[in-house]
């Protein structure tokens, strides 16, 4: 899948020559906006099918339309406007802006791990007895949208970025173009992977036994699949989160942390071979997966021993 990504992000630089064929630096800055943002998009994919996991299989594809078009509507109508009124106005809120959304990203994805561990629970989750499925799947996409929102907003200040210096209609365009196409990739995928055990199901139904075989394959690993995205889905949240509050600390002057992360990544990079490019990556996806659940630990405390948010829905929940 993330080669499919990639490619499709580079793409989106040969679609912005199209848009804006007399601006060269605006084409390479679309490519790299891309390229950039492939590994924000990687979290995309791998958190929305988490969303989906456990419910009726007839309800998938009709929950990840809601998903997609809540994203269009995040890139398209609150975020792309944003980002130009802020890179026109207040370019310096931006980074304490994404800062705020790495937070939320932090602390949705330390709620996760503190629930499976057996910390106590805020909300509904696929193992409580399902009262209402409607009011459920509209909780679900509703946490969807949100956490869609954060990547989205890291997706757009990334292709900002490259398009800085441009004039305001440039970047208006680019910024959407790559709304458009990620949205369209990211949620084409998901449906893809969600919908495979279907696909094995037909499979099993013809008569070529190499077909039935194959068949049978996807529908005993499409459960095993999606059980792996909602576990790296969560770990995505983290890594993401603590990615944008390491860069966020970075870009505001506080540069301890950032160094220490990269320090560490460009160590494994150096003493590990051929294989040093994955590894370094993976070092410094570990160390901001390390800082989100960190972070989002603190927020939880705070929100709900010290606050007490939350407790109130959870009293009246085992009060029902």
């Amino acid at each position: 899948m993330p080669t499919g990504l990639v490619a499709l992000l580079d793409d989106v630089s040969v679609i912005a020559r199209a848009a804006a064929a007399s601006i060269d630096d605006v084409s390479v800055a679309a490519g790299k906006a891309g390229t950039k943002a492939a590994g924000v998009v990687i979290d995309d994919a791998a958190v929305t099918p988490s969303y989906v996991t456990g419910l009726s299989p007839a309800r998938e594809l009709p929950i990840i339309w809601q998903i997609a078009r809540g994203s269009l509507k995040n890139k398209l109508v609150l975020l792309l406007p944003a980002a130009l009124l802020l890179s026109e106005f207040l370019p310096w809120l931006i980074i304490p802006i994404l800062m705020l959304g790495g937070a939320f990203l932090c602390y949705e994805g330390a709620e996760k791990v503190i629930e499976k561990l057996g910390g106590e629970k805020h909300g509904k989750t696929l193992e409580d007895v399902i009262e209402d499925p409607v009011a459920f799947e509209k909780e679900r996409i509703s946490g969807a949208i949100r956490t869609d929102l954060i990547l989205s907003a890291e997706i757009m200040a990334i292709a900002l970025s490259e398009v800085a210096d441009e004039t305001l209609v440039t970047r208006g365009a680019v910024l959407a173009l790559v709304g458009i196409v990620i949205t369209v990739m990211v949620y084409g995928a998901v449906a893809l992977i969600v919908k495979m055990d279907d696909v094995g199901l037909h499979l099993t139904r013809r008569t070529s036994r190499g077909s039935q075989a194959l068949g049978r394959s996807l529908l005993y690993a499409m459960p095993k699949v999606l059980t792996l995205l909602s576990v790296v889905g969560t770990i995505a949240m983290l890594w993401v989160g603590g990615g944008i509050i390491l860069h966020g600390l970075h870009e505001l002057g506080l540069h301890g942390p950032a160094d220490i992360a990269h320090g560490i990544e460009h160590w494994v990079h150096d003493a590990t071979g051929a294989l040093g490019g994955v590894l370094g990556w993976l070092s410094y996806a570990m160390i901001s997966a390390l800082v989100g659940l960190a972070l989002g630990s603190a927020i939880a405390f705070i929100l709900h021993k010290v606050l007490k948010i939350g407790h109130g829905d959870a009293a009246a929940e085992a009060a029902h």
